[in-house]
């Protein structure tokens, strides 16, 4: 690697540096060597997992102002430590290093640990959550020791990206006088699923009775959601990349028809579905620049930008990159329901006059990452994952109405909606840190001592889950683990009888979706089970690398019995799938 510098040296330039900032060189070094007491250990699947900002690695940065007491680090080392922080760190630690799930890494932090502390620790990791990404391989010891330099340094700023650069990435491919007034192809677009190729930039569009991939639509980056207008005539598609890509399903062929950039980094976009507002506006969240974007809803012209920084909502401090997370689209005003992660607030987003943007802002609870809706479509369930909680509002009286503690770092997509024989509706979340399923009572009406509470917690497969899922016309819950480290569990479905929760113990029954695919090779992850619109059938995604074969099973919800295996070589790195008609009415 260039300008690599010998061991002896950089310790030397270290203690130089500590003695610049008026430490003694030795105490400093001697203070961190105790500190550094982890232990060695193997990562567990919710340490293992946060939402890497895996594009920002790819803008050119530059050492930001050296100061004398910096440790020595060349150009080209600290280019390349700035695309390892922000691929694999800055999920957890922030791109600016102020922290969010965790610890902060300023400068003021990482001089009092030091050198030795910051290597041994990247190094062997933590039982907390911290990967060990020396002694799992991830990192050579040259890199560790980079990174441990790096750390000392104050970070760089990846640039902002406000109107001027979010216009200036706007595009209209085919204008809105230019498209069919009518629907111009013979495809049963409520049964088409979206599904995300995740390493290619792409969406395959497959049709759910014959199985067969429609058209393969370029995309952004590492797609992360699909979403349906309201009338399911438009799809939007958002990649890591913050590229908004709008898909025109009436067309005789479906086509991109605009796109549109809103950051460097994003998550979530949602359409307006609110009567009288459908298909009007579009919004998107993006992780950095903190901020979320209100565009036209049939040609994403940007409308109106709005930053998310601000204070936390219970120390009421202020946090310089609060990332927006999951949106979901109010049933009951027109509103906008956006998740902020790191200040724990969540924004009621009125778009009835964007001249005059009106937004609630309610306090729930801090690292709020996905959700989704009872069955209702009144309350909105969203995970604060690092806090062990889920946050529930009432969508039409604009209020928080519960905060509920479940297990160790849910994770629920948008969660699954089932009728428990004894506890009447209830929500339900799986978890990446431990095997529990937790469902929560959400009927306040017919079933009000039951209501945002854990009236039920099944024990599962194991930790790893990302996704569960069932469906109103199903008698089974299903729930994935593919970030569990056993491979027999990773490429496996637990499933669930609902008949059957009112046992002691509730048994589950395994799919092994992974054997049934017919693929050897590879981990054969399986992921997010995604149902059809009648509700009679399942789809999982077998995720395997880019460069080996994955697949899609397709499940008969009734025997539980494959009925399907969706086998393409385009079909590469499935992960999310999304069915037009189950995405458009929050059917989950």
């Amino acid at each position: 690697m260039g300008g690599m510098i010998r061991y002896g040296l950089i310790l030397g330039g270290l203690a130089l540096a500590m003695a610049g900032a008026g430490l003694a060189p030795t105490a400093a070094l001697a203070q961190s060597s105790d500190k550094a007491d982890v232990k060695k250990h193997q990562t567990s699947p919710g340490g293992q997992y946060q939402p890497s900002l895996d594009v920002l690695k790819d803008l050119g940065v530059q050492i930001p102002g050296r100061k004398p007491d910096d440790p020595l680090i060349s150009q080209q080392e600290f280019q390349r430590a700035t695309n390892i922080y922000f691929q694999r760190c800055a999920g957890c630690h922030g791109v600016l290093r102020k922290g969010a799930t965790g610890k902060a890494l300023t400068t003021d932090v990482t001089r009092e640990l030091g050198y030795e502390h910051l290597r041994d620790f990247i190094t062997y990791g933590s039982p907390a959550g911290m990967p060990n990404w020396g002694t799992s391989g991830d990192l050579s010891k040259q890199d560790i020791d980079m990174m441990a330099r790096y750390l000392l340094i104050d970070p760089p700023q990846p640039p902002e990206f406000g109107m001027p650069k979010i216009r200036a990435s706007w595009k209209v491919h085919i204008p809105v006088d230019q498209r069919p007034t009518k629907k111009m192809n013979d495809l049963d677009l409520d049964n088409l699923f979206s599904v995300t190729l995740r390493d290619t930039g792409e969406i395959a569009l497959i049709d759910g009775a014959s199985k067969k991939i429609v058209k393969i639509i370029k995309t952004g980056y590492a797609v992360h959601i699909s979403r349906t207008s309201a009338s399911g005539r438009y799809l939007f598609a958002i990649g890591r990349d913050a590229k908004i890509v709008l898909i025109d399903l009436w067309m005789k062929e479906a086509t991109a028809v605009a796109e549109i950039k809103i950051g460097s980094e994003a998550r979530s976009v949602e359409t307006s579905k609110m009567k009288g507002w459908e298909d009007k506006y579009a919004i998107a969240g993006a992780y950095w620049p903190p901020q979320f974007v209100i565009m036209d809803g049939a040609t994403l012209e940007p409308k109106k930008v709005v930053s998310t920084r601000g204070m936390t909502y219970d120390t009421q401090e202020y946090h310089p990159e609060p990332r927006v997370a999951a949106i979901v689209s109010s049933h009951y005003h027109p509103e906008f329901v956006v998740n902020v992660k790191e200040t724990g607030n969540i924004l009621l987003v009125n778009y009835e006059d964007l001249d005059n943007l009106k937004i609630t802002t309610i306090a729930a609870e801090r690292f709020l990452h996905d959700g989704g809706f009872d069955a209702s479509g009144r309350y909105y369930l969203v995970a604060a994952n690092a806090r062990n909680k889920v946050a529930i509002v009432d969508t039409k009286e604009s209020k928080l109405v519960g905060l509920v503690e479940t297990g160790t770092t849910p994770h629920p997509g948008r969660g699954a909606n089932i009728v428990h024989p004894k506890y009447g509706p209830v929500w339900a979340t799986s978890h990446l840190g431990d095997e529990t399923i937790a469902l929560i009572g959400t009927d306040p009406e017919n079933h009000p001592e039951h209501a945002w509470k854990v009236v039920q917690s099944l024990e599962g497969q194991g930790g790893g889950s990302l996704f569960i899922k069932s469906h109103p016309k199903s008698g089974h819950l299903y729930v994935d683990t593919p970030l569990n480290p056993e491979a027999e569990v990773s490429s496996s479905i637990a499933v669930f009888k609902v008949a059957e929760l009112t046992q002691d113990e509730p048994e589950y029954t395994v799919l092994p979706i992974g054997e049934w695919s017919g693929i050897s090779e590879g981990a054969r992850r399986v992921v997010q089970g995604e149902f059809n619109k009648a509700g009679d059938e399942i789809w999982f995604s077998v995720w395997n690398a880019k460069d080996q074969e994955s697949a899609i099973v397709v499940v008969d919800d009734k025997t539980l019995k494959k009925k399907a295996v969706i086998k393409d070589k385009r079909l590469i790195t499935p992960t999310g799938k999304f069915n037009v008609y189950n995405t458009r009415e929050d059917i989950y």
